[in-house]
């Protein structure tokens, strides 16, 4: 069931919360948070003037908890999987990058699937502490900043390539952080970016919002934490990018039930830091949505799925070396020629 036949069946419960569109969360506050909230949101504005609508130093808190657990890495497999998809859009890229930069680094989920014959040299961010102590061991030389991806520490025309793989989704102010990062490129330096979009876990989103509706009169409302991919591109081409890809990719996972869904969420460092974020939920709602959710969308082997939309991003800065498109009218041909190819010639009929 997509968001939208969500939305339908919520309405026909006569929820009072139906009027505005439930939005994506792909994180849980310890096992049982969701991106609702029955209470007024505390918002801000950051730096830049924008919605201040995640609490990034609890992003930090969870980050780092996540990193100090002693099986924490049995919960990268997400993260590994989409930073070898990255670094095949490096390698499809004939060309080998002196210094580049990896937002949102992480254990250096990328980096171990390049070779020092593409990258040379790479600089690893990333806001939490912890998890830069266990970066994974690269045949890159690299260097370890801590750094929040909301305020990048480099000067203007730094890096030949910038990567970044499953952490743009948290940052409040997306469209400064893209003019930042395209600000540290070098003219015709590249963007490689992978970020989770707006379908990401409604199987588990649309289950909690009807077991809450049920048990509890109602669901509250939500802010999403996603970018459509529609937005996307718009995004990059007012941050400056040019020759502009997005694609989207889905990555199915299946679990045994909702709890084990929580808890691996839990366990990647990806619980929900929306300021609107409830605290808890009842235990009857949780119990509830585990029904609903093995009822609507369970596999017959009795697990469950849950779907991790990633949106793949690739974006130029401008340099003059560069192909442009050319002038609007500047055709010698038009589309109506297209069909008269192969067809013979006067000339030819008559010989």
């Amino acid at each position: 069931m997509s968001s939208a036949a969500c939305r339908r069946v919520l309405r026909a419960a006569g929820s009072s919360a139906a009027g505005p569109p439930p939005c994506s969360s792909s994180a849980l506050r310890s096992w049982v948070a969701t991106s609702t909230s029955r209470c007024a949101p505390r918002r801000g504005l950051s730096a830049a003037g924008s919605i201040n609508v995640f609490n990034r130093d609890m992003k930090k808190r969870q980050k780092n908890w996540a990193a100090a657990l002693r099986d924490g890495h049995q919960y990268d497999y997400l993260r590994d999987e989409v930073g070898s998809r990255v670094a095949d859009r490096v390698y499809d890229i004939a060309r080998t990058f002196p210094l580049a930069l990896d937002i949102g680094a992480g254990k250096s989920h990328i980096a171990e699937h390049l070779s020092k014959d593409v990258v040379e040299r790479l600089f690893l961010t990333d806001v939490s502490e912890e998890t830069l102590k266990q970066t994974r061991r690269s045949e890159i030389p690299t260097h370890r900043i801590l750094a929040d991806e909301e305020f990048l520490p480099f000067k203007e025309n730094t890096f030949d390539l910038v990567l970044s793989s499953l952490s743009l989704h948290w940052i409040n102010d997306l469209p400064g952080a893209l003019k930042q990062i395209h600000q540290a490129l070098k003219p015709d330096g590249v963007f490689i970016g992978a970020m989770v979009g707006g379908e990401t876990l409604y199987e588990l989103r649309c289950s909690l919002q009807l077991a809450e509706t049920e048990r509890e009169g109602g669901f509250s409302p939500h802010v999403s934490p996603y970018t459509a991919v529609t937005d996307l591109g718009n995004l990059l081409g007012r941050a400056g990018f040019t020759m502009l890809t997005v694609d989207i990719d889905e990555v199915q996972v299946h679990y045994p039930g909702i709890t084990e869904v929580m808890t691996d969420l839990q366990g990647m460092g990806e619980s929900n830091c929306a300021w609107n974020r409830r605290s808890m939920l009842h235990r009857d709602t949780i119990l509830a949505a585990g029904a609903i959710y093995k009822e609507m969308y369970g596999n017959e082997d009795g697990s469950v799925p849950a779907t991790f939309e990633v949106l793949y991003m690739i974006g130029w800065k401008p340099h003059e070396s560069q192909a442009k498109p050319a002038k609007r009218g500047s055709a010698s041909l038009s589309f109506g020629d297209l069909s008269k190819i192969g067809q013979p010639t006067s000339s030819t009929e008559q010989s």
